[in-house]
Order: structure tokens, then C-alpha cells, then sequence
């Protein structure tokens, strides 16, 4: 069985993936009961690591103590259990990965008509099955470097199944679980999932500076899904 994070360093990664959010977030995404998530809250922000803010929106989001705690925490619990290698592998497995689930998840915002990039409307029912088709597939790639993440630590086994529900979803016609951004559709899951690798290998986005394709490319316009 892969190790199982502290509750302290849950709490802590699931605030530095979201920016901000509040405790019912953390609770899904740490696999915590919501009292633990609360307790949690509360001692770090006694310990000035986390802060909690009524506007814009009511949500807990990390300090610059907080933030160098996580890393800190999250670099130590990896070499503790001996699986940087084995994370820097699936991360490299990512990348190459990673272009095709951005292009497709662009195609499915916007498409090509005679040479102009248009705003898919979602009325060509042969061009979305197309794209949803090149997802499936990809996802089916995805899946082992999913299984083998989660036999790294127990915190990425979540991310298999959300990926596979999503897709499963678009299958079905629930078209906003490809690229939604308030849901986590497959675009969403996957831009955690990639933010999830770099911080826990102590990355930034300029290491990636030769990548084609950026996730803030695939990000739909508003009112766009």
C-alpha cells in the first residue's frame, strides 16, 4: 500500500493546488472528515501558514510561510518514502502526454473553419464525437501513469478515478466535464494533476519553457465550456 500523507501536509497541498478554497474543497480533495479539515485550519492559521478571507469570496488560502512549509514538507515526505524517482518518471511520462490532452481539450472550445479559429458551438455532432473519441483514447494512455502515481503515495490515487469519471461523463453527453472550469471536468483534473507534480517536485512552469502548449491555451473563454 502506497504511504498515506500527513493530515497537516493534506490540508497544506490542497490549498497551495487550489490558491483558495474553502474548507468543504479541502475536505473532498484531502479524503479528511470536515472536523479534521476545520481543526487543521485553525492550528495553521495560529501558526500564521494559512489565512482566511471573506472577500472577494469567503475562502482559506496559503501564506509566504505557508507556501514555503508545503514545499518544505512535501519535498521531505517524498524522499522520506524513497519515490522521487519513480514521481519524476510519471512526470516526464506527463509531459509527453500532456500536449494532446491540451489540443484536444482546445479543439473541443474552438474549432477551424476554412482557415479562421471559431468558438465551437457544439452544433456539429460529427466534429464533437470526434473530439470526444481523441479523448478516450488519450485517457486510456493516461490511466497506467495514473495506477502507477497512486503506488507512489496514496494522496494521487484520486486522480485516476476523477479523470476517468469526467471522461466517462463526456461520453455520455455531459459535455461541460471536458473543459468546465468550475467542475472537475477532465481539463480541470489534469491542470491539478500537473500543478500537483510540479510542486511536489519543487518545479516551476519556466522548466517546461520549451513545452508547445500551455494550459492556460486550453482554458475556454468565459461562457464557454
Amino acid at each position: 500500500m502506497a504511504p498515506r500523507s500527513n493530515p497537516r501536509l493534506l490540508v497544506l497541498h490542497g490549498l497551495r493546488l487550489k490558491g483558495q478554497a474553502q474548507a468543504a474543497a479541502i475536505v473532498e480533495s484531502a479524503g479528511l472528515a470536515t472536523a479534521d479539515v476545520e481543526a487543521c485550519l485553525e492550528r495553521l492559521a495560529a501558526d500564521g501558514l494559512v489565512v482566511h478571507r471573506d472577500t472577494p469570496v469567503a475562502a482559506w488560502s496559503l501564506t509566504a510561510a505557508g507556501r514555503a512549509e508545503h514545499s518544505r514538507l512535501v519535498g521531505r515526505e517524498i524522499d522520506a518514502a524513497g519515490v522521487r524517482p519513480a514521481i519524476e518518471r510519471a512526470y516526464q511520462r506527463f509531459r509527453a502526454l500532456n500536449g494532446s490532452v491540451l489540443d484536444a481539450c482546445s479543439r473541443w472550445q474552438v474549432r477551424d473553419i476554412a482557415g479562421t479559429a471559431v468558438i465551437n458551438d457544439h452544433r456539429d455532432p460529427d466534429y464533437d464525437a470526434r473530439v470526444v473519441a481523441d479523448l478516450a483514447a488519450l485517457h486510456n494512455r493516461v490511466e497506467p501513469l495514473c495506477d502507477d502515481l497512486a503506488g507512489t503515495l496514496d494522496r494521487y490515487r484520486p486522480y485516476g478515478d476523477q479523470l476517468a469519471r469526467a471522461v466517462a461523463n463526456v461520453e455520455a453527453g455531459e459535455r461541460d466535464w471536458f473543459t468546465k472550469p468550475r467542475l472537475p471536468s477532465y481539463h480541470t483534473v489534469w491542470f491539478e494533476l500537473h500543478e500537483d507534480l510540479l510542486t511536489t517536485l519543487g518545479l516551476d512552469r519556466t522548466a517546461e519553457a520549451d513545452d508547445a502548449e500551455d494550459e492556460a491555451d486550453a482554458v475556454a473563454p468565459k461562457g464557454v465550456s
